[in-house]
């Protein structure tokens, strides 16, 4: 395996007397495309805010673009993109409002910010509806924008809450385009989905049931050890053994 970019060793996190996060191990490789899967109340986004510096671990330890995720949520949440499993941007706000407005946030200079603009406008086909409010774009559209938003200031790793969610399937292939694009210049892409059939396009996928990793291997591995014909299968094998949902 390629240096890890994502280590993680005995993570946890309670709320009280619920353990939302059991003891979760695994790495996660530099432009690696990883596939982070479970049911609803399995405890994958719960997860993923502990590695986004969003929420600090009740006990166990990892590291995120090497910092620490105990200690350093504030340095972890600069070397990282973001989108939200809701969308992120401003309706109320231009297209390219939104992106000069995340740009300051990311702490991009102004000539970055000019530079970027015009490249992520002319890579989306946008040029037309820069000054569109985000609000009258079609679902799609600002799936697509918001990821492109995400990865403006060019971070190592790229969270992604289930992204293509509500989206037309011409749409989810376009969005899979672009994080192919995105890990082929070397940024890291952390993945969850519902959408079984996007498992497949991952380099690597691990599945979480009741809060632990129950399974973490190419779609091929995985598909081989449980005698499945498709990711899909393998999914519903291992969230037949579910006992809470949210």
């Amino acid at each position: 395996m390629r240096e890890p970019i994502i280590s993680v060793r005995e993570l946890s996190k309670r709320f009280g007397d619920f353990t939302a996060v059991d003891r979760i191990s695994f790495d996660v490789a530099r432009g690696e495309i990883f596939g982070f899967l479970g049911a609803n109340g399995a405890g994958k986004t719960t997860a993923m805010r502990m590695l986004c510096g969003l929420s600090y671990p009740t006990s166990g330890s990892g590291t995120v673009a090497g910092y620490d995720v105990m200690r350093e949520g504030e340095r972890i949440k600069r070397r990282i993109g973001y989108m939200s499993q809701r969308f992120s941007l401003y309706d109320d706000l231009t297209v390219r409002e939104n992106i000069r407005l995340f740009a300051g946030i990311y702490g991009l200079r102004r000539m970055q910010t000019l530079r970027r603009t015009v490249e992520l406008l002319h890579r989306l086909d946008f040029r037309s509806e820069a000054d569109t409010p985000v609000g009258s774009l079609p679902l799609g559209w600002k799936q697509k924008l918001a990821f492109s938003v995400a990865t403006l200031h060019r971070p190592e790793i790229v969270f992604l809450d289930e992204p293509t969610g509500g989206v037309d399937p011409l749409t989810r292939r376009q969005f899979w385009e672009m994080i192919y694009e995105t890990a082929a210049a070397g940024t890291t892409v952390f993945v969850t989905t519902h959408y079984m059939d996007e498992a497949e396009y991952c380099s690597r996928v691990s599945i979480m049931v009741d809060g632990r990793i129950r399974a973490l291997g190419t779609p091929a591995e995985l598909k081989e050890q449980y005698a499945a014909g498709s990711m899909d299968e393998v999914f519903r094998i291992l969230a037949r053994t579910a006992k809470r949902s949210e």
